[in-house]
């Protein structure tokens, strides 16, 4: 049963979101939006539909990433190449609130779908364009890939040795980045319509949204910018001893924060070394490489750490309240007690059994976002359902099967 029949006390209850997007940013969007409660239609192609049906691992015939991005959503294919395909996307669009598209700049408009055509149909519809580049500027016309973003937006090669490659970050920072601020732009633009009735067209740009992340990262470059660069350099990407990951005895790894006094000065008294504590420490020590004493406390933190097995070595700081943390696999991170105890993994149910889990919305704990997630829709499969609901007859929906213009 769709959202917009049921009252759930969610933020978006009664909001419905047609989504023709693909991939990772636009999908973790209207998925975060269905757990706040929005009725959301993902609408694929026949045949392959979403390319990230296809990413391993799986769950038996689903992949895990595409039903992490996907949850809470009912499906429809549709042939947006053909007359009658556009015509139910357009019947779509006539009853939602909101729609959102990640196709290349230009490609709604020729499928008869971008912001014009849907405003036609709803004059006060929020449409939310998700790209790599943007609608308009120098690099519209490129693919909007994470790594590609991540490159030119300033900060991959921050804490890279001299003479070393930028290694390939292992989170997709530009994308997630694009998602949420994507997120916040289709509220922020429903609040909008609340008062005064207007209708938004959002030209949502992956690289714009991680470039206005970065501004730790360009700091420096934006003093440099008006002449004031003076040389110092906010220090925050394991040039600070301690801020930094070290190796314990184990052959694992803890991350060290230790940024303020009180801290520092609490893990010198643990390790029996009040003599590194500085009291007349000046607050912008916290940041920085901490000059001559560098070499002192980076050799004092490793010699504690490798002294150690990692998890003992935790368990030891957390008792004083101190923070190092253990380097965590991402399955250690899964199983982990702070996980457990936050309640972030719940399970959703196929075939009758809880068995496939999935990331808690972090607004589930205000109340403000369900907790239990229902499965990613397969391809096509609520289709007819919808069309049903779009007042379709029973012979037209056939024949729409038999064309292949939706799945059957």
């Amino acid at each position: 049963m769709p959202k917009t029949e049921t009252e759930s006390g969610l933020p978006l209850d009664n909001i419905q979101i047609v989504d023709f997007s693909r991939l990772l940013p636009g999908p973790w969007c209207t998925q975060f939006l269905s757990d706040l409660g929005a009725d959301v239609i993902k609408v694929e192609m026949p045949g392959t539909g979403d390319m990230s049906r296809h990413n391993p691992p799986r769950y038996e015939d689903t992949s895990v990433y595409f039903a992490s991005v996907n949850g809470g959503k009912r499906g429809i294919t549709l042939d947006l190449a053909s007359t009658e395909g556009r015509g139910i996307a357009h019947r779509l669009i006539k009853q939602a609130d909101v729609v959102v598209e990640s196709f290349r700049p230009g490609v709604a408009r020729k499928l008869e779908i971008d912001y014009e055509a849907a405003r036609k149909l709803t004059p006060d519809i929020i449409y939310c364009s998700i790209t790599g580049f943007g609608q308009t500027g120098p690099l519209s016309h490129i693919s909007g890939h994470d790594l590609v973003i991540q490159s030119i937006a300033g900060f991959m090669g921050l804490g890279a040795s001299a003479g070393a490659l930028p290694q390939v970050p292992g989170f997709q920072a530009a994308d997630y980045a694009g998602a949420s601020v994507a997120g916040l732009g289709i509220l922020a633009a429903l609040i909008r319509r609340l008062r005064t009735g207007e209708g938004c067209n959002i030209d949502l740009a992956m690289y714009d949204s991680l470039f206005g992340m970065c501004n730790i990262a360009l700091t420096g470059a934006m003093a440099g910018a008006v002449g004031r660069d003076d040389g110092t350099r906010l220090e925050a990407w394991g040039g600070n001893p301690r801020y930094a990951i070290y190796g314990t005895a184990d052959g694992k790894a803890v991350a060290v924060a230790l940024l303020e006094t009180r801290l520092w000065a609490a893990f010198c008294q643990a390790v029996g070394r009040p003599d590194l504590i500085d009291h007349d420490e000046s607050p912008d020590a916290r940041h920085s490489d901490h000059g001559e004493s560098a070499e002192d406390y980076r050799k004092v933190i490793s010699d504690y750490c490798l002294s150690r097995n990692r998890d003992e070595l935790v368990d030891e700081m957390v008792v004083k309240g101190i923070p190092i943390s253990p380097v965590y696999t991402p399955e250690e991170a899964l199983a982990s007690r702070n996980v457990k105890g936050r309640g972030l993994i719940e399970f959703t149910e196929t075939n009758g059994e809880a068995n496939i889990p999935h990331i808690v919305n972090p607004l589930a704990s205000s109340g403000l976002a369900t907790s239990r997630r229902e499965e990613a829709p397969t391809l096509g499969g609520d289709g007819q359902a919808i069309m049903r609901e779009l007042g379709y007859s029973n012979e037209e929906v056939k024949n729409f099967c038999k064309e292949g213009v939706v799945e059957p």
